[in-house]
């Protein structure tokens, strides 16, 4: 008949309630030791983390001091750009305002011909949506 001892959840059959099985202490030395070799084993790998984690970071400095530079000149040339266009937006609307003024005196002074003219331009239009 098989007894269940206090320190192990495994049956026995010849071991009393207070001496452990020649076979459970076996187990529990062998456990005890892939403990402490898992706690070596943690302590390598902890190390080998740190190191990959410092390898990263000091990767990612590099390629931050590296992009740095090109990212400014970038920026100074978007915003370059940016002066440039404004500058042709402010051009283009003065040479529009000319323009609508020199269209408002030439209309002021030759009504006729102006009313004419859009006259033309209406049936010319007309004629080639057909």
């Amino acid at each position: 008949m098989a007894t269940t001892t206090a320190n192990t959840p495994f049956p026995t059959s010849s071991a009393s309630p207070a001496t452990p099985a020649p076979a459970a202490a076996a187990i529990n030395d062998t456990a005890s030791k892939a403990g402490d070799a898992v706690d070596k084993g943690a302590a390598v790998g902890h190390d080998v983390l740190n190191r990959v984690v410092q390898g990263a970071h000091s990767a990612i400095d590099r390629v931050a001091e590296t992009a740095a530079p090109a990212v400014q000149r970038l920026q100074d040339g978007v915003q370059a750009a940016g002066e440039s266009l404004s500058q042709r937006a402010s051009d283009a609307r003065e040479l529009g305002d000319e323009w609508a003024e020199s269209l408002r005196s030439t209309v002021r002074e030759h009504p006729l011909a102006a009313v004419a003219t859009a006259l033309a331009v209406g049936v010319l239009v007309a004629r080639l949506a057909r």
